[in-house]
């Protein structure tokens, strides 16, 4: 399935791939900034009380299939960096899911958690988008980020790595699916992920740090893995997405330069006042 739409500016016709929905671009002929639209019912919060009735049944996993863990390996590694240490699920539900970190590094001087096994199953998506059952997920947080063992203890430095957790297993867990655009509450009414921060709702977005190459991976002719990321938002920020649009707030976060990595200090993009946040 592909996306075919027009420049608002000069009417220039493009179509480009599904997975290109709500990535930003330059109009060739007029030099307009566009964003491609988003023909899939994705500008919707995903309601997880009204999910409750797909839950499925916690059954025992398979061990993750060796060959594609080494690929995204690999992958991560050709495309980001070396990977310096995985945080290994002891307890898993649904699908296994490790966490993979590539440290600081001089071009990229922040750390980044990969997740590993989101897509040992494919999700449960609408028709016409089946190339799309396959994800990986993603988060940046500064090199300062306490990330031991020890540290996790406390919910205010492990609260990203439990929202990568949290959001691979979602789809398997409610037969549904995560795709670009795709917002998700923390509970309802949304809850602080931590004590320190106000981020409470997460939006998936194409990794805006991180080279083109590394958004898909083609395992074989049958499947393709395409590597989102998440960026935590405020309340307004999610309220702004489901009242003006999904392009009305990229504006607003370009314009703040957000990206996923995590800022618990940065201003909140929709909410007027002295600070913001």
């Amino acid at each position: 399935m592909a996306i075919v739409f027009r420049c608002d500016k000069c009417d220039a016709r493009y179509r480009v791939e599904l997975v290109k929905a709500g990535c930003r671009a330059t109009c060739r002929r007029c030099g307009n900034d566009i964003v491609v639209p988003d023909p899939m019912p994705r500008d919707q919060v995903l309601d997880i009380p009204a999910l409750q009735d797909r839950r499925q049944p916690s059954l025992l996993l398979a061990p993750p299939d060796p060959t594609r863990t080494r690929l995204i390996s690999e992958h991560i590694e050709e495309h980001i960096g070396p990977i310096d240490f995985v945080f290994h699920e002891r307890v898993s539900e649904y699908v296994h899911i490790d966490v993979l970190r590539v440290p600081p590094q001089k071009h990229r001087p922040f750390y980044t958690l990969v997740t590993s096994g989101m897509s040992e199953q494919s999700m449960n998506v609408p028709d016409g988008a089946e190339s799309l059952r396959r994800t990986e997920l993603m988060i940046c947080l500064p090199p300062n980020w306490r990330l031991s063992i020890e540290d996790f203890r406390d919910e205010r430095n492990y609260w990203p790595i439990r929202l990568l957790k949290v959001l691979a297993r979602l789809p398997h867990e409610f037969r549904t699916w995560l795709g670009l655009s795709h917002s998700v509450p923390n509970g309802e009414p949304p809850r602080h992920y931590a004590p320190n921060t106000k981020f409470c709702c997460s939006i998936i977005v194409p990794p805006l740090t991180c080279p083109d190459p590394f958004r898909t991976l083609t395992i074989n002719d049958e499947q393709i893995i395409h590597f989102y990321a998440v960026l935590p938002l405020y309340r307004e920020e999610v309220d702004c997405k489901l009242r003006e649009g999904m392009s009305v707030l990229i504006d607003r976060l370009d314009r703040y330069r957000v990206t996923e990595i995590v800022n618990i200090y940065r201003q909140n993009t929709c909410r007027t006042g002295w600070f913001g946040r």
